[in-house]
């Protein structure tokens, strides 16, 4: 299951400046648990289809998992042993663009010590370094 937009305004865009901690997206909105990223960096479609698969096996197929993020940005590259110019590489894959803070997947259903065993699996897939939240309750 490839993750990419179906139709996106821009082929191609510019890399741009990751700086900054998330200011969306940084809460535990719909499971018990969260897995919250440390680093800044780029999660392709692989990574976030790995985690599912991972933490789905982990918990047995039992708990309700959401994926908190979707890889909307186009990542180029040109070929290896390319002379310069010529135009912008083509499109490799789709990325999504990952801040401190940012939630990536959530679980609910699961007593804490399955979460922390399938967020422990699905910590090796991810490119970041990542860490177990709890949800907050609201009053």
């Amino acid at each position: 299951m490839a993750l990419m937009p179906k139709r996106s305004k821009h082929r191609k865009v510019f890399r741009g400046k990751m700086k900054g901690f998330a200011t969306r997206g940084n809460r535990v909105n719909f499971g018990e648990y969260g897995l919250m990223s440390l680093d800044y960096g780029w999660i392709n479609g692989r990574h976030i289809e790995a985690g599912r698969v991972a933490a789905n096996r982990a918990t047995g197929g039992t708990a309700k998992i959401w994926i908190r993020i979707f890889p909307h940005k186009p990542i180029s590259s040109k070929p290896a042993e390319t002379r310069m110019g010529k135009g912008k590489g083509d499109v490799e894959y789709w990325a999504a663009q990952i801040k401190p803070g940012t939630i990536l997947f959530e679980l609910g259903g699961v007593t804490e010590d399955v979460a922390k065993l399938a967020f422990k699996r699905v910590a090796h897939k991810m490119p970041v370094k990542v860490k177990l939240v709890r949800r907050v309750p609201t009053t």
